[in-house]
């Protein structure tokens, strides 16, 4: 029997290893680029920077040190250079993968750090696992900017996995409508109509603003904004602003807002500011052929009849007046009950002097019956064509709105 040299038993004590296989190293040297494990075979094992992680550029000199043990698979027994070639990161995605199996089968919740924005969705990394959460499933409302979830850690559950068609896919927006419901549920047992509640304005529309109560949206609508008038919301309020509203209604899922707390209304000291013979002044918010409508505050506007501006005939007020013009004039009638105000600017001149008193023309008299007027009003225009008879019923809702 021939003596084995030094070289064949030192060979022989060497493990053998095979590409796949599951292997354990020490790391003997480490560069930013690529890590030198000692793996117990004739040859070391190579781990360059991609086959370590997905992260770009990343620097290993920060991941491991000299000493450090780690597991790796042979993807290459010779690189070419006499080296064996290995991998972590597809290891660690095969354990990744296993991982994502479990929380797919038993449906739990995973949390992990967005990795990549991607056309139509998220990425994010579980153990080197890459899983796909579409843009349709990251939230429970649309969202066009998804570039904001860029390095922030979510939670979602697996949804589907099926890793030989590389396609595992996440959903975040199951878990947020799960704990809005919850939060309905928790707000609808604890609101009710006259409550003054927090809230955030999520969404502002031209016909109102959507408040966020925490667990269902309220509307705001542009009437309830304010005892005046707004012409749009989306000049007084923006996303993200925090407001304290009034539950006006609650029907069904449907909470219906308002910022005119009763405290604040302007007519609750109008009968002292607005007594008959006060003398006030106001703007003129809109116009009609029978009278101009006169903002004293906002929330409480007075009909100037066409017949109380001047003493002379005038036959419309916009041929004398202008909308946002300051007039002052005195208060001739007023029925807190109906939230009637009406004004004279004729009241207030001199009495032209004459040696004979002149009779009473028609149109002195300074106290105006608003609804009288415009039934009067729509009498003359229902001989007129069809669009004369809908600016009739325009003019009738205006001086209707003298009311509120």
């Amino acid at each position: 029997m021939s003596e084995q040299t030094f070289e064949q038993m030192l060979e022989e004590s060497l493990k053998t290893i095979h590409n796949g296989e599951v292997v354990e190293g020490t790391v003997i040297d480490v560069k930013p680029d690529e890590i030198i494990l000692n793996i117990g075979y004739k040859s070391d094992g190579i781990i360059t920077r991609n086959e370590y992680s997905n992260t770009p550029n990343i620097d290993l000199t920060t991941c491991v040190k000299v000493g450090d043990t780690m597991e790796a698979k042979v993807m290459k027994v010779n690189d070419g250079d006499g080296q064996v070639q290995l991998t972590y990161k597809r290891l660690a995605a095969d354990k990744g993968n296993k991982r994502l199996e479990e929380a797919f089968n038993n449906k739990e919740v995973l949390k992990a750090t967005v990795a990549q924005i991607l056309d139509g969705g998220l990425s994010v990394v579980v153990e080197e696992s890459r899983v796909f959460i579409p843009a349709s499933l990251v939230s429970d409302q649309y969202e066009k900017d998804l570039s904001k979830y860029l390095g922030q850690e979510i939670e979602f559950v697996i949804t589907e996995f099926n890793p030989r068609r590389r396609r595992i896919i996440g959903d975040r927006k199951q878990l947020l409508m799960a704990e809005r419901e919850k939060l309905q549920e928790e707000l609808f047992s604890r609101i009710k109509v006259g409550d003054v509640v927090d809230g955030v304005v999520k969404n502002v529309t031209d016909f109102g603003v959507f408040v966020d109560l925490g667990g269902a949206d309220g509307l705001l609508h542009i009437s309830e904004i304010s005892w005046g008038r707004v012409e749009n919301p989306k000049k007084v309020f923006k996303s993200g602003q925090e407001l304290k509203v009034l539950v006006k209604d609650i029907q069904d899922k449907k909470i219906a807002l308002s910022l005119k707390f009763a405290d604040s209304n302007p007519w609750n000291d109008a009968n002292s500011k607005y007594a008959i013979d006060n003398v006030v002044t106001g703007k003129i918010a809109r116009m009609t052929d029978f009278g101009a409508f006169v903002e004293l505050e906002p929330g409480i506007d007075a009909l100037l009849h066409v017949s109380q501006i001047s003493r002379e005939h005038i036959e419309k007020p916009s041929d004398v007046l202008k909308v946002g013009q300051e007039v002052t004039a005195k208060i001739v009638d007023f029925k807190p009950d109906d939230k009637k105000i009406s004004l004279s600017i004729k009241a207030m001149l001199e009495p032209e002097k004459s040696e004979e008193p002149e009779e009473e023309e028609e149109g002195d008299v300074v106290s105006v019956d608003i609804d009288a007027e415009i039934e009067k009003s729509n009498a003359e225009d229902g001989e007129s064509e069809k669009s004369n008879a809908e600016d009739g019923e325009t003019e009738k809702s205006e001086a209707a709105d003298v009311e509120e």
